[in-house]
């Protein structure tokens, strides 16, 4: 197969069409649990009964910029042990100049009080699906993924009870909460297997027109992950609108109204809209062997941006190309970074013959790795898919964007021994910074992790990748408080 540069090394649709979906999950007519304990529980039960005895069924159109690319439909209903809801999402998605469609099936089983007692998942796009189902039993959920056949079973430590994201709303029917004021919950996101705090809070009374009627409506802010969306009930509770980042919005309407009138071409370039200006150009950034860049309107706690190669204070973030260390670095929990995982799927017989097919007995880890880095450069077809980026798939496909290639590059080198992890952040492209995954391989002649990219075939990455997050395919989610809110500028490079 021969090599093909293209234009997608500003690649991050993968990450973005996740981050996109679990914002666009958060719908807030469906009652989940407020904080305060059993006796609080009780209290909302009461509260909630006249109210959730009758079944609901919500269309809503999905805007993004003002351009209708997809629809909504809910429904909501008491069942003999708790609740029963329904959803259905369908979207044309953009990114990186691909129109692609993509729908959502979750259907989940809540507690009376609101909290998950289990839930089934599908996501279907042109060339990927995944389905996940899972049943909370204690403080663990079972979890069984289904990917290209390949099925897989898994225990999830919880540290408290959760939530769908479907369901992020219960203490605003109560009518005591006064603007200001809030509480915080705890979501489960199938699509990533990870768990996040939600804060609600009022925000206060606003009038606008739905389905053209003026409407006094309450206002509420959604806080997930330091990205905020907003809210506004009607007076029977339901919600009517939401707004979120990257220019996304959904407003009820009715069924016949949802299921006409899709953009053809999709949302506006979801790559594009989310990238960074740069302020500069970089002419060679495979050639560089220092960048400094000033970070602004980030939280810096809540990344990773020190460590290895890099160094950050006080806004001033300093990568450093890595080189050859004389003294071998010291790795706890190595069987961590080996691990199979729901997306990482060490484990399953493919991955692991192909692998072997890959490297022999006889190399040593850094030959291994510049071995898996160069197959997944050469074989894996760089085009932007809609899907839970997952090892397996992307074996058997053949194609995908950087999500793809990382997860791919993460269970070629576990399976053959090199604990890997996933790197995501930002990577510079033609006068802009791109957000972007790659990896990270523990390399004991390098003294320690040592970035690849399997979309460039660079061993190490050059320094113009900026790392946020490292970790799981779930801990992409930390990136969503700096979509579309972070500015930054090149103070210095160095060849």
């Amino acid at each position: 197969m021969a090599v093909k540069i293209f234009p997608w090394s500003r690649l991050m649709g993968g990450i973005l069409i996740a981050m996109f979906l679990v914002l666009l999950a958060f719908r807030m007519d469906i009652f989940t649990l407020p904080a305060g304990g059993s006796r609080q529980l009780e209290k909302t039960a009461v509260i909630h009964r006249e109210a959730t005895d009758k079944a609901k069924d919500t269309w809503m159109n999905i805007y993004q910029q003002g351009r209708k690319i997809g629809y909504t439909h809910r429904t909501f209903s008491r069942q003999e042990q708790g609740f029963r809801l329904r959803e259905e999402v369908f979207m044309r998605i953009q990114t990186m100049g691909v129109v692609q469609g993509i729908s959502l099936k979750t259907e989940g089983a809540l507690n009376k009080d609101m909290t998950l007692a289990s839930f089934d998942f599908d996501l279907t796009s042109n060339l990927f699906s995944f389905h996940a189902r899972g049943k909370v039993n204690n403080a663990r959920m079972s979890v069984v993924t289904n990917v290209a056949g390949d099925e897989r079973r898994y225990d999830l430590p919880l540290k408290e009870r959760v939530q769908l994201s479907q369901g992020v709303f219960a203490r605003a029917l109560q009518g005591d909460m006064k603007p200001g004021q809030g509480i915080t919950l705890s979501v489960f996101d199938p699509m990533t297997m990870g768990s996040r705090p939600v804060h609600l809070s009022l925000v206060g009374e606003e009038t606008l027109t739905i389905m053209g009627r003026r409407q006094t409506l309450k206002k509420y802010a959604v806080d997930f992950m330091r990205a905020r969306q907003y809210a506004w009930l009607d007076q029977e509770g339901e919600v009517v609108r939401e707004e979120g980042i990257l220019g996304m919005a959904l407003e009820k309407t009715t069924r016949e109204h949802a299921l006409e009138g899709l953009a053809a071409s999709g949302s506006a370039d979801l790559t594009d809209l989310a990238s960074v200006d740069a302020r500069v150009r970089i002419p060679d950034p495979a050639g560089l062997q220092v960048l400094k860049v000033k970070l602004t309107n980030i939280d810096a706690g809540a990344l990773m941006l020190g460590g290895g190669r890099q160094t950050y204070a006080q806004g001033l973030l300093t990568v450093s190309k890595e080189v050859h260390k004389k003294v071998s670095g010291s790795l706890k929990n190595r069987e961590a970074y080996l691990a199979s995982t729901p997306f990482i799927q060490t484990s399953n017989p493919a991955i692991r013959a192909q692998a072997e097919l890959i490297v022999s007995r006889e190399d040593g880890n850094e030959e291994k790795a510049r071995k898996i880095v160069a197959w997944v450069f050469k074989n894996i077809e760089k085009r932007p898919v809609l899907s839970v980026s997952n090892a397996v798939e992307t074996l058997k496909n053949r194609v995908g964007d950087c999500t793809e290639h990382a997860v791919l590059v993460a269970a070629l080198a576990r399976a053959a021994g090199i604990p890997t992890l996933i790197e995501t952040g930002l990577v510079y492209q033609r006068g802009r910074f791109y957000y972007h995954a790659w990896n990270a391989f523990w390399l004991d002649n390098w003294g320690g992790w040592v970035t690849a990219d399997a979309v460039m075939n660079q061993l190490p990455a050059d320094v113009t990748h900026l790392r946020f997050v490292r970790g799981e395919v779930e801990t992409q989610l930390d990136l969503m408080g700096v979509v579309g809110r972070i500015k930054l500028q090149v103070i210095g490079i160095s060849q």
